[in-house]
């Protein structure tokens, strides 16, 4: 499965349960019009657009051009990408009837077309142009041991590095994990500990 450096934007979870078939990288919703209120989200996409870059991926519907114009909005637009589903009318197979437009979403569209839609966009193919390979990924493992899930005293040891980091305060510990390989490697990670957190046990 080809694997992408930049965060790939959408709007909801089926959009994101269907590219995860098709590409390996973080991929963040917007839970639809849900961003234009989450100041803390619109945070998190400004950090990882600076981190890594984003790629914008929503329905080819107007509502998901007003999400896309909307986060053209609050993140700096040389930190973005923008890739296009083209019109396909027709209706998911989970739903009752077809969207307003009667267009399929992200959803719907084949595995082929997502991809292709992300090369014209031009995302960053690890291993392709230069790309260099992403380092050693961080754990659920490792952030046990880090203190940041799983025992006494976890939750407040995430908030603290959550506020290091300047990151929203309700990431769970899965979330975490996303964005922190989304931001560093496991060796910047276990630095990062040492300096935030520094009575963690012993790695």
């Amino acid at each position: 499965m080809p694997e992408i450096r930049e965060v790939i934007v959408v709007e909801g979870r089926y959009d994101k349960n269907a590219l995860r078939q098709v590409v390996d990288a973080v991929i963040l919703e917007t839970s639809g019009f849900g961003v234009f209120n989450d100041r803390q989200k619109q945070k998190l996409l400004r950090s990882l657009a600076e981190k890594r870059g984003l790629i914008v991926l929503t329905d080819s519907d107007g509502a998901g051009f007003v999400i896309r114009n909307f986060i053209r909005s609050c993140v700096d637009a040389a930190m973005v990408k923008h890739a296009y589903i083209p019109d396909v009318y027709g209706k998911e197979r989970r739903k009752a009837k077809a969207s307003k437009e009667g267009k399929l979403g992200v959803e719907g569209m084949r595995p082929q077309i997502l991809l292709e839609a992300l090369r014209r966009a031009g995302a960053s193919f690890v291993g392709e142009n230069g790309e260099t390979v992403k380092t050693e990924p961080i754990t659920k493992t490792d952030l046990y041991r880090a203190g940041l899930s799983g025992g006494d005293g976890s939750r407040e040891a995430r908030l603290t590095l959550l506020r290091a980091l300047d990151l929203p305060e309700h990431l769970t510990a899965n979330a975490l994990l996303e964005v922190l390989n989304a931001m560093m490697g496991r060796e910047d990670f276990f630095r990062l500990i040492e300096s935030t957190l520094p009575r963690t046990e012993e790695r």
